[in-house]
C-alpha cells in the first residue's frame, strides 16, 4: 500500500515551533492550494485548505519562514491523533517554490 502525497501550496500560516516531551521540534502550518485539474473529461476548479507538520530537524530550520510563501511539500497523511480522525500532512520534504 502507498501513501504518499505531493502538492504545491501556500503557508496560510505557522503555529510557533514547539517540542515534544522526548524534544523533538514539531512545526505546524496551515497550507491553502489552488489550481485546475482534469476530472471526467473537463477542467474543474480545486482550492483546499490542509493541516500539516513538519517533525524533526527541518522544524527549526523552517519556522517563522514559511507564511506566505509558496511551497512544493511531499510526505504522507494520518489522522491527528488516536481520537482525531481528522487527516494531517506529515511534511517529509519542503521547497520554496520561486516565483
Amino acid at each position: 500500500m502507498h501513501n504518499r502525497l505531493q502538492l504545491s501550496a501556500t503557508v496560510e500560516r505557522e503555529a510557533d515551533l514547539r517540542y515534544t516531551p522526548a524534544g523533538i521540534p514539531v512545526l505546524e502550518m496551515w497550507l491553502r492550494h489552488q489550481s485546475r485539474q482534469p476530472q471526467a473529461g473537463i477542467e474543474r476548479d480545486v482550492s483546499c485548505e490542509i493541516q500539516a507538520v513538519l517533525i524533526g530537524d527541518g522544524a527549526p530550520r523552517w519556522a517563522g519562514k514559511l507564511t506566505g510563501q509558496c511551497i512544493a511539500v511531499s510526505g504522507f497523511i494520518a489522522q491527528r491523533s488516536l481520537r482525531n480522525p481528522r487527516l494531517v500532512l506529515h511534511i517529509e520534504h519542503v521547497e520554496l517554490i520561486k516565483g
